[in-house]
């Protein structure tokens, strides 16, 4: 058994790089005839047992159950379960076990980069060295292919941006800097209509969020979901360097991320984060 433990921790940091929800089921102790001794460990993702084992059989299998059931709830938990191998698992041997069932990754931090440019650029490998999973969209292939490789980025070349907006998951974070104010817009449009995404954010000058702001309210876009809006993006630090305004707008994030875990309904930051406008 001691033996499979490095592999185990090295799935687990996989799993937590690549921004996968998995759940470590534990053999915490056991009396009379368990099929593993206490120690034992599994890692079950959403798509089932994913590396070592708890013994296999019914009580594996019940460990499973119980893993899915608290991936689909979609919150961390650590909970402690005691089973009567007779009773609980229908097993014909006689004896307990206590299973030790921890959440990692329920809620991940996923974060949505329209663009590629030079501020994407700096700011798409600022957010690799935090916990989160970042995508980063954008219609020309050159730019994205000067992206690092990470298991923590995924990257799209995409003929539509703002097709692909429209199915940015529930939760998501997103930061529009695309080539100008033309390929922008469209893409806001989309997300600030979706009353499931906690930040929007568009780089520009004041200048540039005055003319957004208008024409979203040409647009058919309620004064409600363009307040949403964050631009300019990013704290105010004046600067015009690409990596500073990478370091703005990922504090900016962070800030919202934090303001989201304590509130107990998710929506709009203008109370906790700082108001967008």
């Amino acid at each position: 058994m001691k033996a499979e433990q490095p592999s185990l921790f090295g799935s687990m940091q996989c799993l937590s790089e690549q921004g996968v929800p998995f759940v470590v089921c534990t053999m915490v102790s056991t009396m009379g005839h368990a099929p593993q001794d206490a120690g034992a460990k599994a890692i079950v993702t959403i798509d089932g047992l994913h590396a070592g084992t708890i013994g296999g059989g019914k009580i594996e299998s019940r460990a499973i159950r119980e893993a899915l059931a608290l991936l689909r709830a979609g919150a961390g938990q650590l909970v402690l379960m005691d089973w009567d191998l007779q009773r609980d698992i229908g097993m014909s041997c006689g004896g307990s076990v206590r299973v030790l069932l921890e959440v990692f990754g329920a809620n991940p931090w996923n974060i949505y980069v329209f663009g590629a440019g030079h501020v994407a650029q700096a700011l798409t490998r600022l957010l690799l060295n935090l916990q989160c999973h970042v995508t980063c969209i954008d219609t020309r292939s050159e730019w994205i292919e000067r992206l690092p490789t990470s298991n923590k980025l995924r990257v799209a070349v995409v003929t539509d941006m703002p097709t692909y907006a429209a199915d940015v998951p529930h939760g998501s974070f997103c930061a529009v800097m695309t080539m100008g104010h033309s390929t922008d817009l469209p893409i806001l449009n989309v997300l600030l209509r979706r009353d499931n995404l906690p930040y929007i954010g568009s780089i520009g000058s004041k200048v540039k969020a005055r003319a957004l702001r208008a024409d979203l309210m040409r647009a058919g876009l309620s004064p409600e979901a363009i307040a949403k809006l964050y631009c300019p993006i990013g704290i105010d630090i004046g600067s015009h360097i690409p990596e500073e305004i990478a370091v703005s707008i990922g504090a900016q994030l962070i800030q919202c991320r934090a303001a989201l875990g304590n509130r107990s309904v998710p929506g709009s930051y203008s109370e906790s984060c700082g108001s967008p406008l």
